[in-house]
């Protein structure tokens, strides 16, 4: 058989705005567009599979619902203009999270061994001066106080604690830290900015002074 040689051929190039390419149609050529086929495409349910190059950096989500997301090790180069509005995750793995605020319509429960309360900076202590009823400030939503030295009595006393971070509706609870004598301990009056704390031995004299707890419940009426 003889050798035919062929020469001249077209070099291929890459494809120009203007290109179009031909189809036929139920019968009637049409044509596609360089510009339709890749300039931003509309792709409807498409399978992606795994993404090997480029990033997410410029994406905008809103109302996304992520199932199980498995995002790998996500850096400042592929995530740090990603922004997601009111994003629903389902079962996430979230580790440990920081934030200002956080609502939730069902259960926040722990199942670990921390438990469930306030974090370092949260507290705060504060001595009592003059008498065991003379007031004391500390605004903070937990803390120690240590009651003015004097003699354990089984009559009752009260003293008012100043504290901005109190509204009405919250709880406080309270418990004897230290002291030689048992205290009973009774939160007699919650308001806007402030709370009662009234006490008293079980029987016990001892000049001491003693250390009562309070961490403040946040609470509404309705």
């Amino acid at each position: 058989m003889a050798t035919i040689a062929i020469s001249s051929l077209p070099v291929a190039t890459a494809a120009a705005v203007g290109d179009v390419l031909p189809i036929v149609q139920g019968g009637t050529t049409k044509q596609i567009t360089n510009a339709l086929l890749f300039t931003s495409p509309t792709l409807v349910t498409p399978a992606l599979g795994t993404v090997a190059s480029g990033n997410i950096s410029a994406c905008t989500s809103t109302s996304m619902v992520m199932v199980t997301p498995v995002l790998g090790t996500p850096t400042s180069g592929n995530l740090s203009n990603c922004t997601s509005t009111s994003m629903v995750m389902v079962t996430p793995v979230i580790g440990a999270a920081t934030g200002t605020s956080l609502t939730a319509t069902g259960v926040i429960a722990s199942t670990g061994t921390a438990g469930i309360g306030y974090a370092t900076g949260a507290g705060g202590a504060v001595t009592q001066l003059t008498s065991r009823t003379t007031g004391v400030t500390l605004n903070k939503t937990a803390g120690a106080i240590t009651l003015f030295s004097a003699a354990g009595t089984t009559t009752a006393a009260t003293f008012t604690v100043t504290n901005s971070t109190v509204a009405a509706t919250d709880v406080v609870i309270l418990n004897q830290k230290s002291g030689a004598d048992l205290y009973d301990l009774m939160v007699t009056a919650v308001a806007a900015g402030s709370f009662n704390i009234t006490f008293r031995t079980t029987g016990g004299t001892t000049t001491e002074t003693p250390v009562f707890n309070f961490a403040v419940i946040k609470a509404v009426a309705a």
